[in-house]
């Protein structure tokens, strides 16, 4: 077991090695520290922004979306869906987003850990935050897609609209309603700890591999 958990962590760096090359094995640790920066902060900033245009509302409705709650025009928006069979927008997600921020939490802690981990093992530490962003949008697109083609037929307008798909990115909409929806600033802090994460591991693997290779090659000559 010493053994497998010393091939998981990796090689350490020699003193001397780090001394004559700091910055060759700092940087990957300080991008990784920003990532987890640019991840933790994302959880205060809105992951997701809807306008939503109609007639009878020129100045628009808005829907903005944080990973643990929702907020804006909700209870506009909620009644005129309910005219057309749509559930309450709160009963999405709710799941996700009573855990959203501990999951974060978990993958700056993963990141974190990442760090110590001088082997190709620190991706599988990583993985939950380069593919968070992705998973969110995806989670998004079922949600919408779940509540538009699952309308309540006893609805006042529900012979008037078939079951749809919102739109998740770009303009959309039904009948007379349109609808603009665009990334947010918290998404876009995720995505750029995501491909900091990429190119930490970059450096990573310029920094540590050829220690790597060097303890195997040590390990394989006869004693």
């Amino acid at each position: 077991m010493p053994g497998l958990l010393a091939q998981i962590a990796g090689p350490r760096v020699p003193p001397d090695e780090l001394a004559r090359r700091p910055a060759r094995y700092a940087t990957p640790a300080l991008l990784f520290a920003v990532a987890r920066v640019l991840l933790l902060v994302s959880i205060f900033f809105p992951y997701w922004h809807m306008e939503l245009v109609a007639p009878q509302y020129p100045d628009g409705l808005f829907l903005t979306a944080y990973v643990n709650h929702l907020d804006g025009d909700v209870k506009e928006i909620d009644g005129l869906n309910h005219y057309i069979g749509m559930r309450p927008l709160d009963e999405a997600a709710r799941v996700e987003k009573s855990l959203a921020i501990w999951m974060i939490v978990a993958m700056v802690l993963f990141v974190e850990g990442a760090m110590f981990v001088h082997s190709k093992w620190a991706v599988l530490l990583a993985v939950p935050a380069i593919t968070f962003p992705a998973f969110f949008i995806a989670d998004l697109h079922l949600w919408m897609r779940r509540f538009g083609q699952g309308l309540d037929p006893s609805a006042p307008l529900s012979a008037s609209v078939k079951p749809f798909t919102p739109t998740v990115l770009g303009e959309g909409g039904i009948g007379q309603f349109r609808t603009f929806a665009e990334l947010g600033t918290g998404m876009w802090l995720a995505i750029g700890a995501a491909g900091m994460i990429v190119v930490a591991f970059w450096f990573h693997r310029r920094a540590f591999r050829p220690l790597s290779v060097a303890a195997r090659r040590a390990a394989e000559v006869p004693a």
